[in-house]
């Protein structure tokens, strides 16, 4: 008898670990869309193998403007100066829930569209924020009204005007399809900065479970209306804690990248708290990773008009350091100077001072533009 209860529970163990591998190794691969599209699986396990090669480099709104120019076809800052485009585009649906016909940064929709799928026609990454206006108020996303964020959930009094705006951003999402009419996969990274205090949706506006229910709500209803290309990144500003930055987490089968923004604002040869903290941020949030199987992202970052000539060798990459993130994106380069006031720009153009320390960051075996990212052929097994 003993012979036998020992080598039924040889069998059960040996059983429960097979199931404990087989998990493991499917949460590995899956997406939060358990019915992603072809197209969707096949990029987020692409960008889990490139992990470990390098980081994919990304500009928010590269190809609609830059310093001093408006929609020039082909035109881009970071090509201007390295003769290759991103890797990565930022793209905000900021305006779809008033059905405007452009977007918060005044780019036709109708043309992001097409910046869209002329980046994925090339091999690049699309990822989509989305800077909404307060549904309590009607006022844009830095309104925070107390109890706005409550107003969204169901049951809430702004809950049929947010499921409307929904809609609008699905029917956007489901336009943006490939040459044979497929539709292009997109890291969406809604509600980002939650950990802040500068949006309607931010911790200050609501507890943990409500901001959960937020989350999760959204992501189930656009995958209701047929949205399945949404690849899903959960991300953060400022945290110091892993239980901090778990918080208002909505969980693991609700996130595929795990991510922070986290921007320059001080003299990096004085201070070096950028890189201390960015560091600290990705040793708590690699933790995590590890844990569930996700693969990690620095979604926002960047230094206002670079002033440090030496920053994306010298800053950047000591920021994120060792860590094996998916890819890095820093912010619009808004430099029209018709509109009398400062220049705000995140990636270097022609002339620029940190333009020479730029093409060296290109340079790194580490960093990938998009000649690159076509390399790895993101979208074909």
């Amino acid at each position: 008898m003993k012979k036998i209860f020992y080598l039924i529970l040889i069998c059960t163990s040996i059983a429960t670990s097979c199931s404990s591998k087989a998990q493991n190794s499917d949460t590995k691969s899956s997406l939060t869309d358990r019915n992603a599209t072809a197209e969707t699986k096949i990029l987020y396990k692409k960008l889990i193998l490139n992990v470990e090669k390098g980081i994919l480099f990304g500009h928010q709104d590269d190809l609609a403007y830059g310093v001093n120019w408006k929609y020039k076809t082909k035109r881009s800052d970071v090509k201007d100066i390295t003769g290759d485009y991103p890797a990565v585009y930022g793209w905000d649906l900021g305006g779809l829930e008033k059905k405007s016909t452009t977007n918060i940064d005044g780019v036709p929709f109708d043309k992001m569209r097409q910046f869209i799928k002329d980046a994925h026609t090339r091999g690049g990454v699309v990822t989509l924020s989305w800077h909404l206006d307060n549904p309590l108020t009607g006022n844009n996303a830095w309104d925070t009204t107390p109890k706005s964020l409550v107003s969204a959930l169901p049951g809430g009094e702004s809950h049929e005007k947010f499921k409307s705006w929904l809609d609008e951003a699905a029917k956007y999402i489901l336009t943006l399809k490939d040459r044979k009419g497929k539709q292009i996969p997109i890291l969406y990274r809604p509600y980002h900065e939650l950990t802040g205090n500068w949006f309607w949706w931010c911790k200050n506006n609501g507890n943990p479970d409500e901001f959960k229910l937020l989350w999760r709500f959204t992501i189930d209803y656009l995958q209701k209306k047929g949205v399945h290309n949404l690849i899903y990144v959960y991300n953060t500003a400022d945290f110091k804690t892993k239980d901090e930055f778990l918080e208002y987490y909505p969980g693991s089968n609700y996130a595929d990248i795990l991510s922070f923004d986290k921007y320059q604002y001080t003299d990096p040869t004085r201070d070096n708290s950028f890189v201390e903290n960015c560091q600290n941020q990705f040793k708590i949030m690699n933790e995590v990773a590890k844990e569930q199987n996700k693969i990690m992202a620095f979604a926002e970052t960047g230094y206002e008009a670079i002033p440090y000539d030496k920053w994306w060798t010298n800053t950047l990459m000591k920021a994120i350091g060792d860590y094996k993130i998916s890819y890095v994106l820093v912010w619009r380069n808004d430099g029209w100077q018709e509109k009398e006031q400062k220049m705000h720009y995140y990636a270097p153009y022609k002339g620029q001072i940190s333009e020479k320390d730029f093409v060296d960051f290109y340079n790194l075996d580490r960093t990938f533009f998009e000649k690159e990212a076509a390399k790895e052929n993101l979208y074909q097994k």
